[in-house]
């Protein structure tokens, strides 16, 4: 027999280039708007919608391993599934190409990060090509096209142009609240009249309301990287997310976006989208909302000042001996006295001879110090006293304040009211300083109440509140708790608070704004100018792009890895004639200084889904017709967003959190109509691979390991083996290109998503795949002569075991494919391939059955087969199959027979049978008989069709 049709990797590879050239060519996955430069009148634009995205890739240089297709690959399966069932799918991809990788190359070779990222992405589109991946390319982009950061900086502007209205409960223009000041409707925060104010004055009002601003506060400085980073970019050791450089805490002046001013919204509103619980959980604990209550505590001989505490025991205010602050709370500065006070205990100097010797010293300490390591429990407890002493409201009495790495300036307000009988970390600093412990919630552990006895602190909710009764003639007098449960005392102390004005209940986030400057190159400018009096002004839009300078050094200021000191100068500062410039912002000529930071790498990826929806648009960020058309409230999704968001679970703080962030901002300011980005989100799993390793545990190029009797060798010497990730260090890549070349793109389509389930890791191995490839061979032997290329299905109805078997996959595969259960899709129409093979002649009906149900999977074959099947257009857009409920019905059941709970019999009956005729069946069954033995039948119950249960008498 000839081989010249056989389906081979050579056959696969030329019908996959040619469908590829043809679906490029003929525009088949291009979606049209229902108005715009992407409108047509196709009617596609009348069908029920469908956004499906995929989350950013970074375009590295080495391309595409087979781990990185998984969620690709998925999304293209639904996309095709859901084109089939009628609707207007939007599936395209864009590259997040701004970051690091790009830069530190750059500084490396001198290459332009524009150079080496563009030859990334172009590497990129082929491989992702040749996965035959349906993406409408009209609506493609990256982030460094100066026509989509562009519309970055607009975002950015609209953001800095605008303030948070807690009384509304959203974003509004900045222009409405500088009207309030001017009007004197609202305050200005001396009391002056707004137009007595200086302009820099009136810009430093403002940036205490504006949702971008900037700052002189502590940041994450990673002189490794050059750069300082968001929490979210810190691990818990505390080193740098890239590179594991080590990140220390300096005071710089950055930029921040305040995503505090939604942290409600934020969190509720995760009750409005299909997420994962676990991803949900996630956010919730990382803004992290709590209940409490906010106390002033004054300082003792300094007229006015106040330390500021947040708590949620504030029921327990008469057990406060003594304070503490971390270590970079901007008001120590200010108290810290010349001297010791008299008295001082040498154990609190930490033998320094002055109070700002001692706080200095160990600020440098604390510096040093990941967040996670400062609050490990298990840490000895360390701490200097500010010389400072505050007053508790409740008891009159002068307290300690103490610094300690414990507290952090990132979480409330950056000092606590210590409560060492009630707190297990107060507790343990108490003992290392001999400071003072008073019960005043009532053990019920018998341990007593006096803390001098105890092993640890004791902490309930639900327990009596005891000693917390004003002295007579004090501050305080009349104020009492005793008697009271916790939640009782809460009240009590809370109302007490706001009639002295020392505080309030309040509710409190861990979450802190977002640090959103850059020290490095490769990324969006700032559309921001200072004039000669430091204010920030905006450029107006015509002034939008403003695009990166050349520069001669792309790297930051020369730094020491591991030196806390070290401060950034960023690559753009070098270039004076870019930062010193001379514009007319509308009040004639005047020069400016331009910011010399850059975005972060996020900023590209927080707002993609809309300009996937009108790519071509120079006038909006997005029409508002077409964003409410693809992306507004509908039914099940009343905060509208993208249907179906597929990526990596470790976004979760970081992407998906700025996304919402900006989606909100851009909602209230009436830019869009949906107030989340993505509605429903799903994470896939990950494709591992094996990692070899040599006896001095460095890995072993995988390719080259042998296995002989259940052990693993590598040039002749045993290796060990473990499952991790795929990459290049771990010299277990496997390129997409090696498995085209050996079978062709659809069989790796078809072997990641048969692996397993889509949310669960799992191992890749090369040689399974061939499995996949046979289904595709037998599928192609179904249809077709191998002999002579020729259709060799017959124009006759399949029989009814075939029709069963037809509609029985038809019905399982679509709702496999809906529900993203492609690796059972898969199972369901091997079955079907398999029982059509066994069959001497393959029905007309049956082959066309299976090219449909396969074609989402599978499209390249699909695509040829189908028109070797007589057919003009794309399988693209034919139907997907309807099961024929007529034909779901199995013709028989099994009905299991038991006597005395026993299994002795079954049956196959038909689905329709009676509860009479099942019962004289079951009685009748010879294994029935023998078991009864010819004893009488007490009762029989019958579970029509297939249960019957025989008590005998």
């Amino acid at each position: 027999m000839s081989e010249t049709h056989r389906y081979d990797a050579a056959l696969a590879a030329d019908i996959e280039a040619r469908w590829q050239d043809y679906w490029e060519r003929e525009g088949t996955y291009e979606t049209p708007n229902p108005a715009g430069d992407l409108a047509d009148d196709s009617g596609r634009a009348q069908r029920p919608t469908k956004f499906i995205m995929d989350m950013f890739p970074y375009p590295s240089g080495a391309g595409l391993h087979v781990g990185h297709p998984l969620g690709y690959i998925a999304t293209d399966v639904y996309a095709r599934h859901q084109r089939m069932t009628g609707h207007n799918v939007l599936h395209t991809l864009g590259f997040d190409a701004f970051g690091l990788p790009a830069e530190q190359y750059a500084v490396q070779t001198g290459t332009h990060p524009r150079v080496s990222t563009e030859a990334n992405i172009r590497t990129y589109r082929t491989q992702l090509r040749r996965l035959g991946l349906g993406y409408d390319q009209r609506r493609s982009f990256a982030t460094i096209d100066p026509d989509y950061y562009r519309w970055t900086q607009w975002i950015f502007l609209q953001i800095f142009d605008s303030w948070y209205d807690p009384e509304a409960g959203r974003a509004r223009p900045i222009a409405e609240l500088v009207r309030q000041f001017a009007d004197g409707s609202r305050p200005t925060p001396d009391g002056r009249p707004w137009d007595e104010l200086t302009a820099a004055e009136r810009a430093d009002v403002l940036s205490g309301h504006r949702l971008a601003y900037a700052s002189d506060a502590p940041v994450n400085w990673c002189p490794g990287l050059g750069t300082v980073l968001a929490n979210e970019e810190v691990t818990a050791d505390g080193r740098s997310e890239r590179g594991n450089f080590p990140v220390f805490k300096a005071k710089l002046r950055q930029w921040n976006m305040r995503i505090t001013a939604y942290a409600d919204r934020l969190i509720d509103d995760l009750d409005t989208v299909d997420w994962p619980e676990a991803i949900k959980l996630q956010q919730r604990n990382w803004i992290g909302r709590s209940v409490g209550a906010r106390l002033d505590f004054p300082l003792a001989g300094a007229d006015g000042e106040r330390i500021t505490v947040f708590t949620t025991r504030q029921d327990t205010l008469f057990g406060a001996t003594y304070m503490v602050l971390a270590p970079e709370h901007p008001l120590i500065d200010g108290v810290v006295p010349a001297a010791w006070p008299e008295g001082t205990r040498q154990a609190w100097t930490g033998g320094h001879a002055t109070p700002a010797d001692a706080v200095a010293a160990y600020r440098k300490q604390a510096a040093a110090k990941s967040d996670v390591e400062r609050q490990a429990e298990t840490r000895e407890k360390t701490g200097v006293f500010t010389g400072a002493w505050a007053v508790n409201p409740a008891t009159g009495e002068q307290i300690p304040v103490f610094i300690a790495d414990y507290v952090l300036l990132g979480y409330g307000t950056g000092a606590i009211m210590a409560v060492p009988a009630h707190d297990s970390r107060d507790f343990a600093f108490a003992r290392a300083f001999d400071l003072p412990m008073r019960c005043v919630v009532e053990p019920a552990d018998g341990r007593g109440t006096d803390p001098a006895t105890w092993e640890d602190s004791f902490d309930a909710k639900d327990a009596r509140v005891i000693n917390s009764t004003a002295l007579a003639g004090s501050s305080a007098e009349g104020l009492s708790l005793d008697g009271l449960d916790v939640a009782a005392a809460k009240e009590r102390i809370n109302a007490w608070l706001a009639e002295r004005g020392l505080g309030e209940g309040t509710v409190n986030f861990r979450l802190r704004d977002w640090l959103f400057s850059r020290q490095r190159y490769w990324g969006e400018p700032f559309p921001i100018v200072y004039d000669e009096d430091g204010v920030a002004h905006a450029l107006p839009e015509s002034m939008l792009p403003l695009e990166l300078p050349e520069v001669d050094d792309y790297a930051p200021r020369t730094f020491d890895p591991e030196d806390a000191d070290t401060s950034p100068e960023t690559p753009l500062s070098r270039n004076e004639d870019w930062v010193n410039v001379t514009l007319d912002l509308g009040d004639g000529p005047k020069k400016y200084r331009r910011e010399t930071n850059t975005m972060p790498n996020w900023a590209g990826s927080c707002w993609y889904q809309l300009r996937y929806l009108d790519p071509a648009n120079g006038e909006k960020l997005v029409d508002p017709d077409i964003e409410r058309y693809w992306m507004g409230p509908r039914e099940g999704a009343p905060t509208g967003g993208v249907d179906l968001y597929i990526g990596g679970a470790e976004h979760a703080v970081l992407h998906l959190l700025y996304a919402r962030f900006w989606q909100k901002v851009l909602f209230d300011l009436g830019h869009v109509s949906s107030a989340e980005p993505y509605h429903k989100l799903f994470n896939q799993g990950m494709i591992q691979a094996y990692v070899y390793r040599d006896s001095r545990g460095f890995p072993v190029p995988a390719a080259e390991v042998e296995e002989r009797d259940g052990t693993w060798y590598h040039a002749g010497e045993p290796v060990s083996r473990e499952l991790g990730k795929i990459g290049k260090s771990l010299k277990n890549v496997v390129s997409p290109d090696e498995i085209f070349a050996a079978y062709g793109a659809d069989t790796l389509r078809l072997y990641e998503m048969a692996m397993g389930p889509l949310d669960v890791s799992r191992p890749w191995e090369t040689r399974a795949v061939v499995g996949q490839f046979r289904l595709l061979q037998r599928l192609w032997r179904n249809v077709l002569d191998e002999a002579t290329g020729e259709v060799s299905v017959v124009d006759e109805e399949p029989d009814e075991a075939t029709l069963r078997a037809m509609h029985r996959a038809i019905d399982g595969v679509d709702k496999d494919l809906a529900q993203l259960r492609f690796n059972t899709a898969i199972a369901k129409i091997t079955e079907l391939n398999n029982h059509v093979t066994k069959a001497d002649r393959v029905p007309r009906a049956a082959a066309e059955t299976l090219v449909l149900l396969i074609a989402p999977l599978a499209p390249h074959i699909a695509e040829e087969l189908w028109h070797r099947l007589g057919h003009e257009g794309s399988v693209t857009a034919a139907p997907f199959p309807v099961a024929d409920p007529a034909h779901l019905v199995d013709e028989t059941v099994t009905c299991v027979v038991q006597v005395r709970g026993k299994v002795r019999a079954r049956l196959e009956v038909s689905p329709e049978v009676s509860e009479s005729e099942l019962e004289t069946l079951a009685l009748n069954a010879p294994a029935v008989v023998d078991a009864l033995g010819g004893a009488g039948v007490r009762k029989v119950i019958v579970r029509a069709p297939k249960l019957v249960n025989i008590v005998p008498a």
